[in-house]
């Protein structure tokens, strides 16, 4: 099984310029966890920000959501893979350096988002 069969396609972006009580509203309207901030120009490179990156940010560091851009606290560059690649190397990947989540790309351009809930997901699937 290969990136591609399980990837999620439809994935949620923000700029980079956003502040973060857009990336909030944008996370809750479409029920994820997680979103890719898009490239500030074509030589640079995806980020992602979730939850516990909003947290650490407005909680541990006392940060304005107002004032706070989402480029200052994403993650960034953010690790990716291709989308034929196997599941097998994603999930070892994943547990090896504890990421929840990996960027798919083709040719540099996004295509998609993998995490470990949707390997799980696909494990599940088999066992039944």
């Amino acid at each position: 099984m290969l990136v591609k069969d399980i990837m999620v396609k439809d994935v949620v972006t923000v700029s980079p310029f956003a502040k973060v009580r857009e990336a909030l509203s944008l996370m809750k309207r479409h029920k994820v966890k997680c979103l890719v901030v898009e490239k500030a120009n074509e030589h640079d490179a995806y980020g992602l920000i979730t939850y516990s990156t909003v947290i650490k940010t407005i909680v541990a560091e006392s940060g304005d959501i107002d004032l706070i851009s989402v480029y200052d606290i994403c993650a960034k560059p953010a690790i990716a893979v291709g989308q034929d690649l196997a599941i097998k190397h994603v999930a070892g990947l994943m547990t090896n350096y504890g990421f929840n989540r990996i960027l798919v790309l083709d040719n540099n351009s996004l295509v998609g988002l993998i995490t470990i809930t949707d390997i799980i997901d696909t494990i599940l699937d088999m066992v039944e």
